[in-house]
């Protein structure tokens, strides 16, 4: 772990990457001023430059919501499901992923029909949230649908022996409407209050007592629980599918989150707690740490150090930019990693280089400089993916 102190008055920062970007500290220092944050700052073993917030980021506030430290894909996270299988041929393989790309919508693509209002979440007072509510009836037809950018599915065989099957998918496009709506309106309220956080910095905040604080909170957590609806009906489709084509079953789906906030306590203070890219790791609960598209994923179980605010990383995290990606990969290189592994993979031009193996930073450096965050319980190798 490595720290980070301005001595203005700042609070510290507690880095688990070794070599964090310079724009990721930058940011961190920011975070690190704010007059309600609370105790530290940590920075996982993925972090690169966010909005605001470094992807990767934990931050604890007292009385105050950031919506930048949650991010755009609000509940976006992960889910991984075990099979009864030890072994998959190559033909099951391409059959099981020409299915779910005729079942499961990828990318922009949407259901072109509700798939029911009894899939949504429940618990929620859904009609009266101001952005949920006018996004309800697109989000119908987005719920089972998987998501561009990094979002993927992938077939994977375990150090466990078993075959299984992993998703990382978000909240949609409700999810984006939810944050851009509220930051907007955090912008506009800091300005009239003059605050001392500067608009550059990217950090409006709401305090939770306040009516589109409380708003905020409200339509977050409607935003995660789709996201995990979102992921569980997808989930349950592949099932579907990989059940028809090998006759497999299956144990529990797991399911962890990376991007939202909630009450937690530590240090002896109830806080609410900002995971942006990271992932909650308490004693004993089990997580899933993906690598990028042909490289290693891991389920985890968390060990609960305090002094990273109970969390691990989310992922391998970017070590370039999408664009940059672009320019400077090799295609033919990329390409060669995975078929030279025999990985059913979605990288067919230039353009999908932004999610190759080679924009990302190393999973197993990732995982190394984590050890004291969490064990691993699985090692998953990639048997074929599909991208959004």
């Amino acid at each position: 772990m490595r720290y980070f102190n301005d001595n203005d008055g700042a609070v510290v920062i507690k880095s688990w990457c070794d070599n964090p970007e310079e724009g990721a500290i930058e940011q961190a220092k920011n975070l690190a001023r704010l007059p309600f944050v609370f105790k530290q700052i940590c920075l996982m073993s993925d972090t690169h430059l966010g909005y605001g917030m470094p992807i990767g980021g934990v931050m604890a506030t007292e009385g105050v919501v950031v919506p930048n430290a949650v991010g755009v894909d609000i509940g976006c996270g992960m889910c991984a499901l075990k099979t009864s299988l030890n072994e998959i041929s190559v033909d099951s393989l391409k059959k099981i992923m020409g299915e779910i790309r005729k079942r499961i919508p990828l990318g922009m693509n949407r259901h072109k029909e509700s798939q029911g209002s009894e899939l949504m979440p429940t618990g929620h007072a859904a009609l009266e949230l101001p952005v949920v509510s006018r996004e309800y009836s697109k989000a119908l037809c987005q719920l089972g649908t998987l998501g561009g950018g990094n979002h993927f599915i992938e077939i994977q065989k375990g150090s466990d022996g078993n075959i299984w099957v992993m998703i990382h998918s978000g909240s949609r496009n409700i999810g984006k409407q939810v944050a851009d709506f509220y930051n907007k309106k955090a912008m506009g309220t800091n300005e009239r209050w003059f605050s001392i956080v500067p608009k550059e910095w990217e950090l409006a905040f709401f305090p939770m007592d306040d009516e589109y604080g409380k708003k905020y909170i409200a339509e977050m957590r409607y935003c995660v629980d789709f996201a995990l609806a979102n992921r569980k009906l997808i989930m349950d489709r592949i099932a579907v599918i990989v059940h028809e084509t090998t006759r497999a079953t299956f144990e529990p789906m797991i399911n962890i989150a990376h991007n939202y906030a909630q009450m937690e306590n530590h240090f002896g203070r109830n806080v609410l707690i900002h995971r942006k890219g990271a992932t909650s790791a308490r004693e004993g609960e089990i997580g899933i740490i993906p690598g990028s598209q042909g490289t290693s994923s891991y389920i985890v179980r968390g060990k609960g150090n305090p002094e990273s605010f109970m969390s691990c990383s989310h992922g391998a995290g970017r070590k370039m930019g999408r664009k940059e990606a672009e320019r400077t990969l090799n295609l033919e290189e990329e390409k060669k990693k995975l078929d030279d592994r025999g990985i059913l993979h979605a990288v067919r031009g230039t353009s999908d280089l932004d999610e190759a193996s080679g924009a990302y930073k190393n999973i197993e450096t990732v995982m190394g400089e984590q050890a004291d965050l969490v064990d691993i319980l699985v090692r998953l190798e990639p048997l074929a993916v599909v991208k959004g």
